[in-house]
């Protein structure tokens, strides 16, 4: 069984946001997800340089939409 639970760590304890609907003395395991990533300054910079000129092209209108986008993949792996 999976289930996700999200929540916090307080004063050394895990703190859940919401009811957890399993019985008193049940066992779980706990996975640690570190939701940031691998990008130095550099590599950072970059990504955000290019998010900055596709969002510059998109309001000059030179976007495809993403219907054709899926056409062509479509037609490439049909």
């Amino acid at each position: 069984m999976t289930l996700t639970i999200r929540g916090q760590v307080r004063g050394g304890r895990l703190l859940v946001d919401e009811p957890i609907d399993l019985p008193d003395g049940c066992e779980v395991t706990l996975a640690v997800v570190d939701e940031g990533d691998d990008l130095d300054d550099d590599d950072r910079a970059s990504l955000h340089d290019a998010i900055r000129a596709g969002q510059a092209e998109m309001a000059r209108g030179e976007g495809i939409p993403a219907g054709s986008v899926l056409a062509m993949l479509r037609a490439k792996h049909g």
